[in-house]
């Protein structure tokens, strides 16, 4: 039997011809639209699958893509950053997290910047490694700053239950993850009666596909029937996005409005029930948590239980931590990019003094924000 190779998992979904053949379907149907199509791809994983494959250049001018804001690092805002800068100035903690956060500028600087000052800052690719950290540094404090949507949630929940199981004594979590229903449901029907739903233009949406294998499609019930807006939950591979596409496409010229899974080879409509009830012991949503560039955003984020208040680095340094809020650098426009407002090249700053080396925006610090795509591969449109 030969043996399966990785690239045999992703070759056909980069397929050339398979490619061009979804593009002439979709110039096909795209002529029975009565209209143009905004479609928001919320996920930065498919913004940059768009780009780095010049999707746009395929695509008939009345399908259009407005960029969301599912790239976890990029809505961050700037007073949990500094959060993060404060603890790791702390003499006896060891802050650790995850690869992009370590670039993003708070109001104080990065925790690159913390880092060179002194700071005890590590990057982990698994949050599992904070407890070989912890044991080999048993007079430190070890805080894993969590960041991530529903993807990366339950890597954190598996980490508390490791560490409350095996009575390791010095690991606290500062908690930041965020949920994607929540926001979807803000930019199209917002609460805030100021906002007017961001003068949204978005008939239909993408749906993240590593956050649908956890969550299941069900987290996207409501968008066809409440809010009139088809929702296609599609994979990361060029292939995956012109399918996805083009079933929002159907969808609208054969006047339906569902909920429809593209991702089929790994997202079902119940999702992942045993990460889903880890993540549900250790975490509850809190009332509101404030998503850069789009203010406090309802029930989008999750804390620590009460009862695990004694591993809340948020509890446990509260006298030291900062709680004002804080805007961004005046002429970044990262939050109307996060709104799909804007596109990256609209900022005066894009490419200029923004660009990967120099960020001044959270969306060119990510590898997955939209001004990282453009900047990369904006040459391909």
């Amino acid at each position: 039997m030969k043996k399966l190779q990785l690239k045999n998992l992703y070759d056909n979904f980069r397929d050339g011809k398979t490619i061009q053949a979804y593009a002439k379907i979709i110039a096909q149907d795209a002529k029975k639209l009565k209209k143009p199509i905004n479609i928001m791809e919320v996920c930065g994983g498919h913004t940059h699958t768009i780009m780095k494959f010049g999707l746009p250049q395929l695509l008939p001018d009345n399908i259009n893509f407005i960029h969301g804001p599912g790239c976890p690092v990029c809505i961050m805002p700037k007073e949990r950053i500094d959060h993060a800068y404060v603890l790791a100035m702390q003499s006896d903690v060891i802050l650790v997290t995850l690869g992009d956060m370590i670039k993003v500028p708070g109001s104080n600087g990065s925790l690159q910047q913390a880092r060179a000052k002194g700071a005890d800052v590590r990057f982990v690719y698994s949050p599992m490694e904070c407890i070989k950290i912890a044991k080999e540094n048993p007079t430190k404090k070890v805080v894993f700053f969590a960041i991530g949507f529903e993807t990366t949630t339950p890597m954190t929940a598996v980490l508390i239950d490791q560490v409350i199981k095996l009575k390791i004594p010095n690991i606290l979590f500062h908690i930041n993850h965020v949920t994607v229903p929540e926001v979807m449901v803000e930019l199209i029907d917002s609460r805030d009666v100021h906002v007017d739903s961001y003068n949204n233009q978005i008939d239909a949406f993408l749906g993240p596909s590593h956050v649908s294998v956890i969550s299941g499609s069900k987290i996207y019930d409501k968008f066809p029937t409440e809010y009139k807006r088809p929702v296609v939950v599609t994979g990361f591979e060029p292939v995956d996005a012109m399918q996805g596409i083009s079933m929002i496409i159907k969808q609208f010229i054969e006047k339906r409005c569902e909920l429809e899974i593209q991702y089929k080879r790994v997202v079902s409509h119940d999702g992942n029930l045993k990460a889903q009830a880890l993540i549900e012991q250790y975490f509850e949503k809190i009332s509101l948590f404030r998503w850069r560039g789009l203010g406090n955003v309802p029930d989008s984020g999750l804390k620590l239980r009460d009862e695990f208040d004694n591993y809340n680095a948020e509890v446990v340094y509260r006298d030291i931590l900062p709680i004002a809020e804080i805007e961004d650098h005046k002429l970044c426009i990262c939050g109307d990019i996060l709104r799909g407002m804007a596109k990256p090249p609209e900022c005066t700053i894009f490419g200029m003094a923004c660009k990967p080396n120099t960020p001044i925006g959270s969306c060119m610090v990510s590898s997955e924000g939209a001004c990282s795509a453009y900047y990369k591969y904006g040459n391909l449109l």
